[in-house]
C-alpha cells in the first residue's frame, strides 16, 4: 500500500460538496414541509404522510454517501501497475540525405543543406507512428541511425550533418539505396517507404535498379533550375568557388523533370522543396501494400490499474434504497465510475513526457526532469541540467544498451573518475568496438594520471605536504620560542607569523583553483558532440571497407 494514490485526485473535492449537499438536505427537511404554518393540524395529518420527514432525512444521508463514494471512485484509487503491450502501424521509412558538396550551393536561402535538414525535421515531426531510419551518402553511404521509433534522436543528430564530415567525396546514390535496403533487411521488414532528399542523380539506373512496389522511392528535390556555385568556406577558403581542372566554375542545377521521371519509375512521388507542408505530405503519402496493418512493439508500458470501479459494489445498496424515488437511482447511475480506458491513460502519460521533451528542447532541463515519467528521460534531463550525480543514479538503474556509456559520462563530469573508468570498462566488455567509450576511457585515465601526478608532486614538497593544522601548530611553537627569547619583539614576531600564514593560505588556494580549472578543462574535452562521434563512426566504417577492398574497382567520379 506504499504506492497507493489517486490517478485523478481533483475529484476528491466532490466529497466536500457531497457532505454539503447532505447537510443542506437534512436542514431543509428538519422542520417538515413548512405547511404547518398554513394548514390546520387536523387537516395536515390527513394530507401529509407521517413518515415523510424521517424518510427525507434518510434520503439526504443516502445521497451524500452515494455522491462521496462516486467521487472517490472517479478519483481513481490505485496501488498496482499493469504492463500494457503497445501496438503501432507497420509503417517504416528510410530517409536518405544527399551530403555531396553540391548541397553547399546557396541558390535557396540560406543553403540547400540547411533547407534539406529543416525539411527532414518537418518529416520527422509529421511521423507519429512507425519506424524511421536516416542514411547519408556522398562518395559512400553511412547509416546515421537504424530503424527506430525514437524520432528525437534523429532530430538531434541532423544539425551535425554536413558534407565535410564524409570520408569519401562524390554523389553515389546507389550506395545510399543499398544501405536503406540493408536496414530494412536487418529489421526484418518486408515493405517500407524510401524518401530521397537530393539535388540530383547522375545515373538513372542507380535508382531504378531498386524499383520495387514494396519499397517505393520518393524524391524531394532541393535547389533551383538556375543553380549556383559551390562555396569553399568549408575548406577554409572563404570567397572562393569550386572549379574544374580547366578553371571553369561549377554550378550544379536542379533537373526537376529528370527527378520526376526517376520517381515515377521507382513507384514513388516527386516534389520540389517548397514552403509549407504540401511537399512532404505528398511524398509521405506513397501507397504501400498492407498499409493498414499494425505490429506489436517489443516493449510494454506500465500503467496504473484504476480500481475505482470497485466502488460500484458499495453503491448497489444505495441504488436499491433509492429506487422508489428514482432520483437517487438516476444520480448514482450517472456517477458510477467505470474502469479507466487504457488508451486514455496512455495518452495522458505520453503527454507529460512530451511536455518534458519540449521543456528540454527549450533549454529548461530542471522543469523537464519534473515532468518526465520515464526514468531514462529523467536521467537525461538531469544530465543536461548539470546535476550529474542524480543523472548517474538514473543511468545506473537503466536497462538501455547505452546506459553504461551515459553513466560513464555522468560520473566523469561529476568528478568520479575511477567509477567512470569502471563504467566504460563494462561497455567495452560487452561491445569492444565502442569507439566513444574507448576514447572517453583513455581521456579520463589521462586526467586521473595527471591528478595523481600533481598529488605526488605536492607530497614531495616539505611545506605543501603538511596539513593546515600541522602548519599552524609549527608556527605557534615558533612564535612561542621567539616570545621566550625576545619578549620585547613579541608583537613584531606575531605579525610576521600572521603574514606567513596568510601567504601560505593564498598559495594553497591558488593551487586548488589551478587544479579545479585543469579538471574542468579536461572534463570539457569529454566528447558529447554528435558531429564528432558521427565523423569518427563514418571514418571507421570507410576504413573497414578499404581493408575489404570495396573501393578497388571504383571508377573516378566527380567529387560534387
Amino acid at each position: 500500500m506504499d504506492e497507493f494514490h489517486f490517478l485523478r485526485p481533483l475529484w476528491l473535492i466532490g466529497c466536500g460538496a457531497a457532505v454539503l449537499i447532505a447537510v443542506l438536505w437534512n436542514r431543509h427537511h428538519a422542520y417538515g414541509s413548512h405547511w404547518e404554518n398554513l394548514i390546520a393540524p387536523q387537516l395536515l395529518k390527513v394530507l401529509i404522510e407521517g413518515q415523510s420527514r424521517p424518510f427525507g432525512r434518510r434520503l439526504g444521508l443516502f445521497i451524500g454517501i452515494g455522491l462521496a463514494l462516486a467521487c472517490v471512485g472517479l478519483a481513481g484509487p490505485t496501488w498496482e501497475r499493469l504492463p500494457q503491450p503497445v501496438e503501432q502501424r507497420n509503417d517504416a521509412m528510410v530517409l536518405i540525405l544527399d551530403l555531396s558538396l553540391s548541397m553547399y550551393v546557396e541558390d535557396i536561402a540560406p543553403s540547400r543543406l540547411i533547407r534539406a535538414r529543416q525539411e527532414i525535421t518537418d518529416v520527422l515531426r509529421a511521423r507519429t507512428e512507425g519506424y524511421t531510419a536516416l542514411v547519408v551518402y556522398a562518395g559512400d553511404a553511412h547509416a546515421v541511425t537504424p530503424l527506430t521509433d525514437d524520432i528525437r534522436t534523429i532530430e538531434n543528430l541532423l544539425p551535425a550533418l554536413s558534407p565535410d564530415m564524409m570520408p569519401v567525396l562524390g554523389s553515389n546514390v546507389k550506395n545510399g539505396l543499398q544501405k536503406a535496403h540493408e536496414l530494412f533487411s536487418n529489421a526484418h521488414i518486408d515493405r517500407g517507404r524510401i524518401l530521397l532528399v537530393t539535388d540530383g542523380v547522375d545515373r538513372l539506373s542507380d535508382v531504378t535498379d531498386f524499383a520495387d512496389p514494396r519499397f517505393p522511392i520518393s524524391i524531394l528535390g532541393v535547389g533551383t533550375r538556375r543553380g549556383g556555385p559551390i562555396p569553399l568556406d568549408f575548406a577554409n577558403q572563404p570567397g572562393r568557388r569550386l572549379q574544374t581542372e580547366q578553371g571553369d566554375l561549377i554550378q550544379p542545377t536542379l533537373d526537376e523533370d529528370r527527378l520526376q521521371s526517376i520517381a515515377d519509375l521507382a513507384h514513388g512521388y516527386y516534389r520540389t522543396l517548397a514552403v509549407g507542408d504540401a511537399d512532404i505530405n505528398a511524398v509521405m503519402s506513397t501507397p504501400l501494400p498492407g498499409d493498414d496493418q499494425t505490429v506489436e512493439v517489443e516493449r510494454d508500458f506500465d500503467t496504473w490499474s484504476d480500481s475505482g470501479y470497485w466502488i460500484t459494489l458499495a453503491l448497489i445498496p444505495l441504488l436499491l434504497l433509492g429506487f422508489r424515488r428514482g432520483t437517487l437511482a438516476v444520480i448514482a447511475i450517472c456517477l458510477v465510475p467505470l474502469p479507466a480506458d487504457a488508451n486514455l491513460w496512455d495518452d495522458l502519460w505520453a503527454r507529460r513526457d512530451h511536455q518534458g521533451i519540449q521543456q528540454l528542447r527549450s533549454g529548461d532541463p530542471q522543469r523537464a526532469a519534473e515532468l518526465f515519467e520515464d526514468p531514462d528521460w529523467e536521467a537525461v534531463a538531469y544530465y543536461h541540467g548539470g546535476d550529474f550525480g542524480v543523472a548517474a543514479q538514473g543511468f545506473a538503474a537503466s536497462s538501455l544498451p547505452e546506459a553504461r556509456y551515459n553513466l560513464g559520462n555522468a560520473l566523469a563530469k561529476a568528478g568520479e573518475l575511477r567509477m567512470a573508468i569502471d563504467a566504460y570498462d563494462q561497455v567495452l566488455s560487452s561491445n569492444p568496438d565502442h569507439e566513444d567509450a574507448a576514447f572517453n576511457k583513455a581521456l579520463v585515465e589521462e586526467l586521473l594520471k595527471q591528478q595523481e601526478s600533481s598529488s605526488e608532486n605536492a607530497d614531495s614538497q616539505p611545506q605543501s605536504g603538511e596539513s593546515a593544522e600541522d602548519q599552524q601548530q609549527s608556527q605557534d611553537q615558533q612564535a612561542e620560542q621567539q616570545q621566550q627569547q625576545q619578549q620585547d619583539e613579541s608583537e613584531e614576531s606575531s605579525s610576521d607569523s600572521d603574514e606567513q600564514t596568510d601567504a601560505q593560505s593564498d598559495l594553497d588556494q591558488a593551487s586548488r583553483d589551478e587544479k579545479q580549472e585543469a579538471l574542468e578543462a579536461w572534463l570539457r574535452r569529454v566528447p558529447d558532440d554528435p558531429g564528432g562521434l558521427l565523423r569518427r563512426k563514418f571514418q571507421y566504417e570507410t576504413n573497414q571497407r578499404l581493408r575489404r577492398g570495396d573501393y578497388r574497382d571504383r571508377q573516378q567520379e566527380k567529387i560534387w
